[in-house]
């Protein structure tokens, strides 16, 4: 697709600053800006690319203060990186948006499907699911009974969503996802042995959420696990049964959330974080990642480290153990010099 700037400046609510006419038809990162190409310049210490950048449209910030002429169009805009990701999706959406209904499909007689779905071969469609209008489900996907799927959602290859799920709008589920697994629930018994608990709940999804390839949320015990509006989950990511995750919180790969756990709203969760079930995390709280949660916290909160600390007592911590080796030789040898100073007083007396 091609584009003049003056047709992304409209978009973007922007103003162009060069040759309106010039047109692209693909995007570049500004270190590797290409004629035909759009680029952004957000963060200021890749400034200094653009004055040798050869894209054709770059997008900037409206407060940017050029120090020298450059080659590419500017469209100065409020927020440059946002205004890339809103370019990005307009085009994602015109050259993947797909319709029909692939022969290949099997879909129960039962099913409500929306207009303009589109599904692909090799997927199954239960008994009583309902999906809404312009919502894609790719191939090998299955959708068990009595789930409800809400309007311009994507359902990449792959994904299990078992029954009685509820999803909302305009939700993204990568290949591999699984909604509604049963949770890790098993009672011990006399003999030694474990009695696997039933798992009645489900899985409920506000809009707006999308969860990365070869994530999990389990359904709930009984009620239900929920992923609140706006919530971003990133690939490889575990939610156990009954959590409960608020809105537009992010969370990043290889995390897990124990049965039963609280994350609040507009939480940021980094990579490789494990948190104890039954606890609370509270509105606005930062975890650092790799870090290990057992206790509950308070708002706007940033914590780090296994068992996790308030940041910066982490961050003080970590100075102190990498100075382990010299204290601790520190110590012997003050431990030595004590030991001679008492030997020398006792022969004295």
């Amino acid at each position: 697709m091609v584009f003049t700037a003056q047709q992304i400046a409209d978009y973007l609510k922007g103003k162009v600053e060069g040759d309106s006419t010039v047109e692209v038809n693909d995007f570049s990162k500004i270190e590797e800006g290409r004629q035909g190409t759009i680029s952004f310049l957000s963060n200021a210490k890749y400034a200094h690319y653009i004055y040798e950048c050869e894209a054709s449209i770059v997008l900037v910030n409206k407060e940017f203060q050029l120090e020298k002429a450059v080659k590419p169009t500017l469209i100065r805009v409020d927020n440059a990186y946002e205004s890339l990701a809103h370019l990005m999706s307009l085009v994602q959406k015109a050259t993947t948006t797909k319709t029909g209904i692939s022969p290949l499909a099997h879909i129960s007689d039962s099913a409500i499907i929306g207009n303009n779905v589109y599904i692909g071969p090799f997927t199954y469609i239960g008994e009583r699911v309902n999906i809404g209008d312009n919502t894609m489900i790719h191939s090998n996907v299955s959708i068990d009974n009595d789930t409800l799927i809400g309007k311009d959602c994507i359902v990449y290859a792959g994904v299990k969503i078992y029954n009685q799920c509820v999803i909302g709008n305009q939700c993204i589920f990568h290949a591999g996802v699984v909604i509604g697994g049963d949770g890790f629930g098993f009672a011990p018994t006399a003999d030694g042995s474990y009695k696997k608990i039933p798992h009645i709940g489900n899985v409920v999804i506000e809009d707006d959420v999308e969860i990365g390839s070869n994530s999990t949320v389990d359904r709930a015990t009984m009620g239900s696990t929920f992923i609140r509006k706006g919530v971003k989950i990133d690939n490889l990511t575990q939610i156990a049964h009954n959590s409960e995750v608020g809105n537009n919180t992010v969370i990043a790969a290889l995390t897990g959330l124990a049965g039963s756990s609280k994350i609040g709203k507009q939480c940021i969760i980094a990579a490789q974080v494990g948190i104890a079930g039954h606890i609370t995390i509270a509105n606005g709280t930062i975890i650092g990642a790799q870090a290990g949660v057992n206790s509950s916290t308070v708002e706007n909160s940033k914590i780090q480290g296994s068992p996790a600390l308030p940041m910066l007592h982490f961050q003080k911590s970590s100075i102190l153990f990498k100075k382990l080796p010299d204290l601790q030789k520190t110590i012997s040898d003050l431990q030595k010099q004590i030991l001679e100073l008492e030997n020398k007083l006792n022969s004295i007396s």
